[in-house]
């Protein structure tokens, strides 16, 4: 059996994800069923399988073939959507662009990706047109939703191509782009995106192909929304109600109207809707709810405790990142070891290991490593330095640091050195440090992460400033603007602390663990 209540030939569907035609192949199980649902009203299985052939076909018929890059700047759109679908049947490599960012970030990954073909929506028609400009590779550009200068419109595009099941299908791949601690962002590339999510991910709740509903929560250009709240569901044969920017209350009515079985959230979220009014909250039946899946950052074990009492059992818990998964935990494990993000199976999935690369015993803190063996492993796309940085023989590491308890379990004791995780969101500082060290005010700064009881974590930048500067509130706005000028803003710091000397290194550099510590001590106090 594919699905818990249906019986669907095996055979026959795994061809079908094989060569990226789920969504084909569940169209003609249940075509009226819905597929997706959002701001631009409903489609069925049936109509998102055809609009999917008609793009894939108009791709094919300007020259784009498999090996090739298409890249999309988009919200949450049926676009997107038809995009990823289509670029899996062509064998092409796709690339959703994060759209915080500002057109030299855009465009700085448009060429690194070799993108040939790039869509964007009209929304964001400034930082694409800048961003296009200045990529060369880019032969075919696409508006959706409104015009932008120098781009054709999509639908114009599509327009009169066939809409049934393309010949030769072959599967495509993604390529996300992370940020590296040295500042520009990497693509991580895999010659396969496996089909399949590993087992405990996929199973727990079940899924009722033509029935279940999963409330897509995040933007669709992070690898977890892009994963468990796309790919997966229509590769099983449920619809997808996607959010155009998320709202606690509105999750909650989404939830209740669409009678939402699973979705995906941050703990940021979690924080948002646990903090609406009790009222607000009992006025909304989520007895639908059966899988709410969680990961991309630490859930303090308080919030995550408050949730399971008011969802139920229903809560997941994953491990892992743009770069592959490592565990997986349920509500009732969880509760029996709170705070572990679960315990990997098969048990050498995760690796503990020092700076030699020697396995360390349970309940000693070292490196975290996860495997990644044959197809699952992956490439920093132009950056075979750190690939190789990243690997100790079949596994990778995302630089965190954790512990296994005597079970088996993994629990996570410090995030990598620099990284800062504010609401699900990978930050890391070494480009708004580059920025900030260019103000004529700023001697040295250190950009850290401290915590933040609704972010996780946020992000400060503590200065030394130039001999006859003198610190003010004036000042620390106009750093944070001036940060905020040259990068998208979720990179830039809330706040600005002053003093006297940085904590260093005998070799010079910043000790921003010590600083970081710091700060969490006098939180604590």
């Amino acid at each position: 059996m594919v699905e818990k209540g249906g019986n669907y030939d095996l055979a026959a569907w795994a061809k079908a994800a094989a060569n990226g035609m789920y969504v084909s192949y569940w169209a003609g199980i249940h075509p009226t069923a819905t597929a997706l649902v959002g701001e631009q009203g409903r489609l069925t299985f049936a109509e998102l399988n055809e609009r999917t052939n008609q793009l894939s076909r108009a791709l094919r018929a300007r020259g784009l073939v498999a090996g090739d890059a298409l890249a999309i700047l988009s919200h949450n759109s049926f676009e997107l959507v038809e995009a990823f679908l289509a670029t899996r049947r062509i064998g092409v490599r796709l690339t959703p662009l994060n759209f915080h960012l500002g057109a030299d970030e855009t465009g700085y990954i448009l060429r690194d990706c070799d993108a040939k073909v790039f869509i964007a929506a009209s929304r964001f028609a400034d930082v694409a047109a800048q961003a296009a400009a200045g990529a060369p590779s880019v032969q075919t550009r696409l508006a959706v939703g409104g015009d932008i200068p120098g781009f054709e419109r999509y639908r114009d595009f599509v327009h009169g191509f066939d809409p049934s099941d393309i010949d030769a299908p072959v599967l495509g791949t993604n390529m996300l782009y992370t940020s590296g601690t040295t500042g520009r962002p990497k693509g991580v590339e895999r010659s396969v995106i496996p089909t399949m999510a590993p087992a405990p991910i996929a199973t727990p709740g079940g899924y009722t192909a033509g029935t279940d509903l999963h409330l897509c929560t995040g933007p669709l250009y992070h690898a977890a929304p892009l994963s468990f709240s796309l790919m997966l569901p229509l590769l099983r044969g449920v619809g997808v109600v996607l959010m155009d920017g998320w709202e606690a209350e509105r999750s909650l009515q989404l939830i209740e109207e669409h009678c939402i079985t699973h979705t995906h959230m941050v703990p940021t979220m979690f924080h948002r809707l646990l903090g609406l009014p009790k009222e607000t909250r009992e006025q909304y039946d989520l007895s639908s709810l059966k899988f709410v899946l969680h990961g991309a950052a630490p859930c303090p074990v308080p919030l995550k405790r408050a949730l399971i009492d008011w969802l139920g059992p229903v809560v997941f818990e994953y491990y892992g990142a743009t770069e592959g998964i490592g565990t997986f935990v349920d509500s009732d494990t969880w509760l029996a070891k709170p705070g572990t993000v679960g315990r990997p199976e098969p048990i050498d999935q995760i690796r503990i290991l020092d700076d030699e690369g020697r396995e360390l015993p349970p309940g000693t803190a070292g490196s975290v490593y996860l495997k990644a063996p044959g197809a699952m492993r992956f490439n920093y796309y132009k950056d075979e330095a750190k690939t190789q940085a990243a690997f100790r023989g079949e596994y990778f590491t995302l630089g965190d640091v954790g512990h296994m308890d005597s079970d088996g379990f993994l629990f996570l004791t410090d995030r990598s050195a620099n990284l800062i995780i504010s609401g699900g969101v990978n930050i890391y500082p070494a480009e708004s440090d580059a920025v900030l060290l260019t103000h004529p005010a700023v001697h040295d700064v250190a950009v850290i992460g401290v915590p933040n009881d609704e972010w996780g974590e946020e992000v400060k930048a503590v200065v030394e400033l130039r001999e006859g500067q003198v610190p003010s509130q004036s000042l620390e706005r106009e750093l944070i603007d001036y940060c905020r000028s040259r990068l998208a803003h979720f990179k830039c710091p809330r706040s600005v602390d002053f003093v006297d000397k940085l904590p260093r290194f005998d070799n010079g550099k910043i000790y921003k663990h010590a600083l970081r510590e710091g700060y969490r001590r006098s939180l604590h106090k």
